[in-house]
């Protein structure tokens, strides 16, 4: 059987996408390629950087207070400076940073309606197999057990 071997992209509609481009550029150091969009090379993150693909019930409050289907969550290296830049750029911030075995999570608003996540992975570089292979329950932000 064929398997899926990773996400290859994140894919959505902006209202004005050159200037959303242009909030993340300047706000998170997101900077557009030629084509059409950014690519974040996974050699940029740690060996042990994972992606999580994952769904939530429809009554899910997680996402709120945006009213879209989906969330991003976007790794950083500094998450309380991301925030404030974010934040400085007009972002509105949700609720507190949250921390926990994994790494620490803040939440806000960008220009066009979206919730982000963004993530500050701790100690990727000595995490233990149990951790790299640990699935998230992030609707309620605990392991839920190795796979």
């Amino acid at each position: 059987m064929a398997k899926v071997l990773g996400v290859g992209g994140v894919f959505f509609k902006s209202p004005d996408p050159d200037q959303l481009y242009h909030w993340y550029s300047e706000h998170l150091g997101i900077t557009k390629d030629d084509g059409p969009g950014v690519s974040f090379q996974n050699s940029a993150q740690t060996p042990t950087g994972f992606v999580v693909w994952s769904a939530f019930d429809d009554n899910t409050k997680y996402f709120d207070p945006a009213d879209k289907q989906y969330m991003f969550n976007l790794v950083v290296d500094d998450l309380e400076g991301a925030l404030r830049q974010v934040e400085q750029g007009g972002a509105e911030l949700i609720g507190d940073i949250e921390s926990y075995d994994f790494g620490s999570f803040g939440w806000f608003v960008d220009p066009d309606g979206n919730k982000v996540e963004l993530w500050e992975p701790r100690f990727p570089e000595r995490a233990t197999d149990d951790q790299k292979s640990c699935w998230f329950d992030f609707a309620d932000a605990i392991p839920v057990g190795p796979r």
